[in-house]
């Protein structure tokens, strides 16, 4: 791959010395720019910065600081990563960053070109190795991290390297290429070791629509969208990273199910949370304040001070917001829900809020209309505070009148009905209807003409403009030492105000999760060490679908981990697995589940092989997508993973597909964690029936005999799928020729009875499944045992246990029973050999039967031909099954 390497100046000129180099990917050189905001994959365009440092030699030791200029947040974290560096992807495509920044070593490694590769329009930007400092970064601790939290994150830090020397680089480039400082002890850092969430891979996040819809960016269905029913930013962007970062802290999931089930059964509170929640200011972007209250520009302009005086106006809004929503949580009960009323109690923002009362006026609110935010900014300052203030407002608050007495009398005289109005590039100008006059009088200058009417000024006008412009600034300048010390003041104890809004924004999230569990009928997860769905629904086609959606059950535990699902097309196979995984995901960051009953074992790593299309832009095919993919599935695959898979296989031959399969699903089998697998392959489920933790289940259909009619029942059943023919009702569904559904039909017979004779079962299979149905017995046995049933309801369910035990134990004899030998006899293999060679005219199809059954014929050997190894083999089974019958 080439790349482009250009030098990029510093804001103070250009420099041969410059240490910057910007890479744009597939050798495009570009500027550090911005990306434009979209509702799938963010909430509001945020500016962050990444640094990226790795170890040298075999151990993939990755250290990651992002440093949010928007909100004033740094999050630092090192991981010990695999040779794909699927942790490190995953932890950077949480952030979005705009900017990645390297050392110069590093712009040949392997993990700067897996970063450039699954890290899409962002820009690389290669940063001097003597900038990469752990001391620096230390200092950069004690200089701005909160005076509370030093010690924490020096802690923290002790021994993470790579995490410390990637904070230093990140804040030196801040300060010496985008000329941005920031003000002492005014940084929110967190250290987030690897552990303590589920780490969920970029295809996954793509292919489950967590966040973004594959088929419309702009639409809301996706699992995003579907909980995103936050009504502050903070909480929607809280949301986004928990969706991305599901919690794997059991304690801290079972804090926030205790909280939404108090939020949910307390309308009342739960109304007033709300209602005190709608129309939260961005509480991040007001303590950043655009980067004037924390991040200092170098140069202290004119601009830099009247967007202080906004800031300050914005910073009492919040304040003021916080006190109705302490007063909302009065009733709380969950301690997840007191510990946020502690965090947002009065004597947290009261010395901000006094510091307040002190310099700004009482009526001051933030304004979003030009005029009226002038005038706020005017107004802003108490009176009396400076005397020389009051007298350049005074100044401000004539000119005003002048302009309002000029366009009356401009009315008066020309008859006309003016409109003073006002705009931020043109300040005062005059509105004239259009339908009010024929030709516009000289005295009105800068006309412009819209639909319904005319926009113009005079030569006073004009003047009056200035005059006002000239008191706006000299106010503003003048408020700007009253307004500076208030936000030095205001510093001092911003930490306990970002404390709120990190609390505020946990509030809302869970207030979301309530809306959704009283509005959807969610009910409450347990978390045990079993997998267990009632009546489950997945959550995003539930919405999309206006007719009643048909709920399915799941159960999985370590006798039951790899689930092979077979179906016939559009049975709803691909939804059953996905709800599964997005129920999970729902779980683990403490929101209810659609279902009647939910129990979930918490997952540390969840894998989806879904996404069956063609990567054009890497020049990638279906099975090359597919085999990339399940390689890295396999190779991070542990006993806490999750994985589903969809169709493996399907995009080569049959023959391949079919032992790549069951080649590749021998090692989730192994590795103990839960599998569903989802296949079109019948023999998968034969072949691996005999393997422990392997339980085969199929989506139901009801199709005629003569295969025209097609019913769907979308429902779970156990056992693998004996339907016959169901691709062929389908093909009925598209109106085929007569003559190719007819040739099909006879093809498909005939497969199917060579089929039958290939995979007859042997009495060791039928042992074998014998005692995983035992074991399943003895499993559940014990669930029962530690559960919670009592009385009647237990000897119920048992009874049930018992008679489906019973049943299933039936049909197993009279299956063993029913095979006498393993052996296709070659007469009655000739037989079937010459009929499907009886037709005269010989189709392409005809052929493919014939080289079918000559290759079934050719693999069997005749009856007397085993020898004594396979007379060992049956003494051999006879042994087990009695092994079995004294157990």
């Amino acid at each position: 791959m080439t790349t482009a390497l250009s030098r990029v100046p510093s804001l103070g000129g250009p420099s041969p010395f410059t240490p910057f180099t910007s890479i744009s990917r597939q050798g495009t050189e570009r500027p550090r720019t911005a990306r434009p905001a979209t509702t799938a994959t963010s909430i509001a365009f945020q500016d962050i910065v990444c640094a990226v440092s790795e170890s040298r030699g075999v151990s993939s030791t990755v250290g990651l600081a992002f440093v949010n200029l928007s909100t004033a947040e740094v999050v630092l974290c090192q991981i010990c990563d695999s040779q794909t560096y699927a942790k490190t992807v995953t932890k950077i495509t949480v952030f979005e960053p705009t900017e990645i920044l390297f050392m110069g070593t590093a712009k040949e490694s392997k993990l700067f070109y897996i970063i450039q590769e699954n890290i899409p329009d962002t820009t690389f930007t290669i940063l001097d190795r003597r900038y990469w400092s752990e001391k620096l970064g230390h200092e950069y601790v004690d200089r701005l991290a909160f005076p509370q939290d030093i010690e924490i994150i020096k802690t923290a830090l002790g021994g993470n390297y790579f995490a410390a020397c990637c904070f230093a680089a990140v804040l030196k480039y801040v300060e010496l290429e985008l000329d941005q400082t920031f003000t002492s002890h005014s940084l929110r850092i967190r250290f987030e070791p690897s552990q303590g969430s589920m780490s969920i891979d970029l295809p996954t996040i793509t292919s489950l629509e967590l966040i973004q819809n594959l088929q419309n960016a702009k639409s809301k269905d996706s699992l995003f969208g579907l909980l995103n029913e936050t009504l502050t930013p903070m909480g929607a962007r809280l949301l986004r990273a928990n969706i991305l970062q599901p919690s794997t802290e059991e304690s801290k999931l079972l804090a926030r199910y205790d909280a939404v089930e108090d939020l949910s059964t307390k309308e009342d509170m739960f109304v007033s949370i709300r209602q005190a929640l709608k129309g939260f200011i961005d509480a991040d972007k007001v303590l950043t304040s655009v980067r004037q209250l924390i991040l200092v520009p170098t140069k202290h302009t004119f601009l830099y001070v009247e967007q202080s005086v906004n800031n300050v106006i914005m910073l009492k809004t919040y304040v003021s917001s916080i006190r109705s929503v302490y007063k909302a949580l009065t009733a709380a009960q969950s301690s997840l829900l007191m510990t946020v009323r502690e965090v947002i109690v009065h004597s947290t923002v009261a010395p901000v809020e006094e510091l307040i009362e002190q310099t700004l006026n009482e009526h001051v609110t933030y304004q979003s209309k030009p005029l009226d935010l002038r005038n706020q900014r005017i107004y802003c300052v108490r009176a009396g505070v400076n005397s020389l203030l009051d007298v350049a407002r005074q100044t401000y608050k004539e000119a005003n009148v002048d302009a309002a007495d000029l366009v009356s009398k401009l009315s008066e005289s020309h008859n006309l009905d003016l409109d003073l109005r006002f705009d931020s590039a043109r300040q005062y100008y005059i509105g004239i209807p259009i339908t009010e006059m024929e030709s516009l009088p000289e005295v009105f200058i800068n006309v412009y003409r819209k639909k319904n009417r005319i926009e113009c000024q005079t030569l006073d006008l004009v003047k009056l403009n200035q005059k006002i412009i000239d008191a706006h600034n000299e106010v503003i300048s003048m408020s700007d030492q009253t307004i500076q010390s208030l936000i030095n003041e205001v510093c001092k104890e911003i930490s306990g105000l970002f404390r709120v809004s990190e609390a505020i924004a946990m509030l809302d999230m869970l207030a979301a999760f309530a809306q959704l569990a009283t509005c959807s009928e969610y009910i409450r997860p347990e978390l045990t060490d079993v997998l267990a769905i009632k009546s489950g629904r997945h959550p995003i086609r539930e919405k999309i679908h206006t007719r009643k959606f048909i709920p399915n059950d799941a159960y999985a535990t370590k006798q039951s981990r790899f689930q092979i699902i077979t179906g016939s097309n559009m049975s709803g196979k691909s939804t059953y697995i996905r709800s599964l995984a997005l129920m999970t995901i729902m779980s683990q960051i403490g929101c209810f589940i659609p279902a009647e009953y939910a129990s979930f074992t918490v997952i540390h790593q969840l894998f989806a092989r879904v996404s069956t299309s063609d990567d054009l832009e890497a020049n990638v095919s279906t099975f090359a997508a597919e085999m990339r993919e399940m390689a890295c599935i396999l190779r991070n695959i542990e006993p806490r993973s999750m994985v589903i898979v969809d169709e493996l296989g399907r995009g080569t031959s049959t023959t391949d597909g079919l032992a790549i399969t069951i080649a590749i699903a021998e090692s989730p089998v192994e590795s103990h964690a839960l599998v569903w697998f989802v296949t079109h392959f019948r023999d998968l489920a034969l072949i691996m029936a005999e393997r422990s933790g392997v339980v085969s289940l199929h989506l139901a259909a009801e199709i005629s005999p003569d295969a025209s009619q097609m019913v769907m029942l979308y429902k779970i059943a156990e056992g693998p799928d004996t339907t016959q023919f169901y691709g062929l009702a389908v093909a009925r569904l598209v109106d085929l020729p007569p003559g190719v559904l007819e040739t099909a039909q006879r093809v498909s017979e005939n497969l199917n009875e060579l089929a039958k004779r290939r995979h007859s079962k042997s009495r060791t299979q039928m042992l074998s499944r014998k005692r995983n149905l035992m074991l399943a017995l003895r499993e559940q046995l014990i669930h029962a045992r530690d559960g919670t049933l009592e009385g009647e309801e237990l000897r119920k369910w048992l009874k049930r246990l018992q008679d489906t035990f019973a049943l299933r134990m039936a049909s197993l004899e009279e299956e063993t029973a029913a095979i006498s030998d393993d052996e296709i006899d070659m007469e009655e293999a000739d037989e079937l050999q010459q009929k499907a060679l009886a037709p005269s005219r010989e189709t392409s199809a005809d052929a493919f039967v014939n080289r079918s059954q000559a290759s079934l014929v050719a693999s069997s050997p005749p009856e007397a031909s085993m020898d004594s190894s396979s007379s060992e083999v049956a003494v051999m089974g006879t042994e087990q099954e009695n092994d079995f019958e004294h157990e």
